[in-house]
């Protein structure tokens, strides 16, 4: 049971207000989000030419035709193993950068990181830096806080709902469908789909924060097995830094460490983290750390590196007065890039061997075979031909494996018509005289007339035991 002098188990979160902070790595960030915000809000408005009929949306997933576009690869639901080899080959590409540069995917790529930095623009410009975002903070309510607050809170609000729009627009034509969104003429679940998007955009980068960065994402608590020494993370450099105290200008450094306690590292952080206390699962690798500890060494005359990105190895290197060197080509890295070409090379494979047509037999279960008058046998199946291309097609159909079967298709046929970017479905039957066994192998061969390709599948045909 608490009392009013005991704290209890957790204290109370408070809101991180990082300072503005300029230098290399806040260019880099700057530079990301440039590239990074704009590709989400305009990629739904690519154009790529598919021929008549097809959509032109470069990527597009469209669920009411049940096919997904990426510029000019179409996948059909069948196809999903090809999303979760593009999982595999992202997953596997993080592990070998994070073994490579840390975070850096967390410091400069990642959603949360680049809306949260977004957001804390808007405040800055709203509000203003660091400390008076915390006065305003501290102030009691009134006129003026009010109008501030719901000056930042509105802006939130519009590019959240911009990025939910974003989202939803990636399921349709873009340039009809925003003008239908905007005029408030789209269904429930496109609004739905902008205000969950937006919703979740709204609370995680402008509320949660860094706490998704500690406590939420997956990523932080399992990164520190794909780092070994030789990771370049952001690090400081305590047997330079080491003992901290206050400076004046004009001051001596003799028999002192270079770290002026001046918290700066910490003022800059997004997510609150003392970078001097080692390194911790709260660091995201962004570096304004290293932008701001830079400065402050520019300040004291003193060289750059206090806080630097680099190895642990290298920075022992450097404590002992050996030259630093840098390895990213070691067994970690080999492992990952092996692991990596081999994924990307199967699915280029699978891509470059992709066919156009899809053909699927299923043996009717109802009655496995029927004895016709003339004591021959009769098996129906039904065929199931994807026509994976634009154009009308014919195919001609026999089957292999049985001496003397006839073959008959309900409905018309030989040849087979399939309609373009559809599936024909067509029941066929198989006579066979007097089968011999219970279970014997059978074979379609569908062959396209336009180019004489043929495609092949097994199946059974199905006799009385005697």
């Amino acid at each position: 049971m608490n009392t009013r002098d005991d704290p209890g188990l957790y204290a109370k979160s408070e809101t991180i207000h990082p300072r503005s902070v300029s230098g290399r790595f806040r260019r880099w960030k700057f530079a990301a989000a440039t590239l990074l915000v704009p590709w989400w809000h305009l990629a739904p408005f690519l154009r790529w030419d598919r021929g008549p009929g097809a959509p032109d949306q470069a990527i597009l997933i469209d669920l009411a035709g049940r096919r997904a576009y990426c510029f000019g690869l179409e996948i059909w639901p069948q196809e999903i193993y090809y999303l979760t080899g593009i999982l595999v080959v992202a997953a596997i590409a993080l592990f070998l950068i994070s073994a490579l540069y840390g975070r850096v995917w967390c410091g400069f790529l990642c959603w949360q990181t680049v809306y949260t930095d977004l957001f804390v623009q808007v405040e800055r410009l709203l509000i203003g830096d660091r400390t008076r975002r915390i006065a305003l903070d501290r102030a009691p309510w009134g006129p003026a806080k009010l109008a501030r607050k719901a000056g930042v809170h509105l802006i939130w609000l519009i590019i959240s709902a911009a990025c939910g729009l974003s989202f939803a627009l990636y399921f349709g034509d873009a340039p009809t469908m925003l003008p239908a969104v905007l005029r408030g003429e789209e269904s429930a679940a496109v609004y739905g789909a902008i205000a969950v998007v937006g919703g979740f955009c709204y609370l995680l980068a402008g509320h949660a924060r860094e706490q998704v960065c500690l406590y939420m994402c997956p990523y932080s608590r399992f990164q520190a097995a794909m780092f070994d020494e030789h990771s370049l993370i952001v690090a400081y450099e305590p047997w330079r830094g080491e003992p901290r105290g206050y400076w004046r200008r004009g001051q001596s450094f003799a028999g002192r460490g270079h770290c002026i306690d001046c918290r700066m590292c910490v003022a800059v952080c997004p997510t609150g983290v003392d970078i001097r206390d080692g390194s911790q699962l709260g660091c995201i690798g962004c570096g304004l750390c290293i932008d701001a500890c830079d400065a402050i060494m520019d300040r004291a005359g003193l060289p750059h590196g206090l806080i630097s990105w680099d190895s642990i190895a290298s920075q022992a290197a450097r404590a002992a007065g050996s030259p630093a060197r840098r390895r990213l080509v070691r067994p970690r890295t080999l492992v990952y890039g092996a692991i990596l070409a081999v994924s990307i090379g199967l699915i280029g494979w699978s891509l470059s061997a992709r066919t156009t047509t899809e053909l699927t037999v299923l043996h009717e279960r109802a009655l496995l075979y029927v004895r016709l008058s003339d004591g021959s046998i009769r098996n129906g199946y039904v065929l199931k031909v994807q026509n994976m291309v634009r154009r009308d097609r014919w195919f001609d159909l026999a089957v292999e494996g049985l001496d003397g079967t006839r073959l008959s298709v309900i409905g018309g046929g030989p040849p087979l018509k399939v309609a373009a970017d559809s599936v024909g479905s067509f029941t066929v039957f198989v006579t066979a005289a007097a089968a011999t066994g219970r279970r014997l192998p059978l074979t379609f061969v569908l062959r396209d007339r336009a180019d004489g390709r043929e495609i092949r599948t097994e199946s059974l045909f199905v006799g009385p035991d005697r």
